[in-house]
């Protein structure tokens, strides 16, 4: 008997997904737990399992169609069940290039010429927003009609270069040819953006800037590195360092760690610090449960597992909710100075950025050093400047004199 392969909760309040990549095709034996499609959110990516070992049979939802939680998205057969003989499939299978770079095993039947009046209001609609003409779409619905799942397709493939175009506007370019391709938005790339223009419109943001000399701990980071790492299996890292520099500075300007929460303030006094990292779907933001109570090394055991998991996109949806504030670190694709913009609720981030010797006078003598630029972006509405300034003061201290970290001073 047949198997359901159907969309799996997600998070709460989350109805809506994205079919992902599709990891096993119509005909592919499975094993329990076998990963056999991406489910992607505006909050994380899941994958749905193979409840038991078989063999997939139909897949009903190509990858970029939307789903609801329940839907039957495919069909599989149990081991042992007798397994239709391999037709000409209905929907074979083509690559679609997706933002993130990776293919989709996508499904659309056999080219069929679109008729005039054939095109369902779906595809419609996404070959409207795409700026293509339903003529040019291969239609596999009844009747010769174009469906969603062919639109979403053909927006997906590689356009050709217009040939029309009077050659005197596009000078050739040796070596390379003229094209664009429409690639569809990612649930959590939209979310992403929705939440940045949330920031920018809702919050006063403001940011303010400071340096470090980063030598103290380079120094430390060099002294103990090996001993670290055979201890804890781990490598020190300059993150650690700022996360403890940050709760001593978010307990000493608490309302940095606040939200703003009409007609209130709401003060906290523990620390859930999001750690940015980049990952398979573009940018998260994990978060460190009761900062303010870690140890370095689970710092960094902790961070070091965030960005395994992020690059295969394997981050628990609840360890991307919530959070009082937030570190990002551009310094380490090279970036020297930025302008962060805050989390909605939270007040405050702080951007790190790359590490450069810069000519500094100390004691009246020009030497070398270390420095990195620290940026706070925080929200106006309840962040004045002098706390906004104390706040990175604090920071540049605990950096400057690690040990400070260890007294809490």
């Amino acid at each position: 008997m047949p198997v359901e392969l159907k969309v799996p909760e997600v998070g709460e309040s989350i109805t809506e997904v994205m079919i992902g990549v599709w990891k096993k095709r119509e005909g592919d034996a499975v094993a329990t737990d076998d990963a056999i499609v991406e489910i992607e959110s505006d909050k994380a990516t899941v994958e749905l399992p193979a409840p038991a070992p078989g063999t997939v049979t139909k897949i009903l939802k190509g990858s970029g169609e939307k789903a609801v939680v329940g839907e039957v998205i495919g069909f599989m057969e149990p081991a042992g069940a007798a397994v239709p003989a391999a037709a000409p499939p209905s929907q074979p299978v083509v690559d679609v290039k997706r933002q993130d770079g990776r293919t989709d095993i996508g499904s659309v039947q056999p080219a069929t010429p679109a008729a005039p009046g054939r095109v369902m209001p779906a595809a419609a609609r996404v070959l409207g927003e795409a700026g293509m003409s339903p003529a040019a779409v291969a239609g596999t619905g009844p009747g010769g009609r174009v469906t969603k799942a062919d639109a979403v397709a053909a927006v997906a493939r590689p356009a050709a270069p217009p040939a029309q175009r009077p050659l005197a506007q596009a000078p050739a370019v040796s070596g390379g040819a003229r094209e664009e391709r429409y690639v569809l938005i990612s649930p959590i790339r939209r979310k992403i953006a929705e939440r940045l223009v949330e920031a920018q419109q809702q919050a006063a943001l403001l940011t303010t800037f400071n340096e470090v000399d980063m030598s103290a701990v380079m120094a430390l980071r060099a002294k103990f590195k090996d001993s670290f790492q055979e201890r804890y299996g781990v490598k020190l890292g300059f993150m650690s360092f700022f996360v403890r520099a940050a709760v001593e500075a978010l307990r000493a300007v608490p309302q940095v760690n606040a939200e703003f929460r009409d007609p209130h303030i709401v003060f906290r006094d523990y620390c859930d610090i999001g750690i940015a990292v980049g990952g398979g779907k573009g940018l998260v933001v994990p978060v460190l449960r009761n900062a303010e109570q870690m140890s370095f090394a689970q710092v960094e055991q902790a961070i070091g597992d965030f960005a395994r998991r992020a690059a295969d996109n394997k981050l628990k949806l609840e360890e991307l909710q919530g959070g009082t504030f937030t570190i990002s670190n551009g310094g380490v694709y090279g970036s020297m100075m930025s302008t962060p913009i805050i989390n909605p609720p939270q007040s405050g981030i702080l951007g790190l950025h790359a590490i450069q010797d810069r000519p500094m006078a100390v004691n009246g003598q020009v030497v070398i050093r270390p420095m990195m630029y620290l940026a706070l972006t925080y929200d106006h509405r309840l962040v004045d400047g002098r706390e906004a300034v104390t706040f990175l003061k604090r920071i540049k201290d605990s950096i400057e004199d690690p040990s400070r970290l260890l007294l809490e001073v």
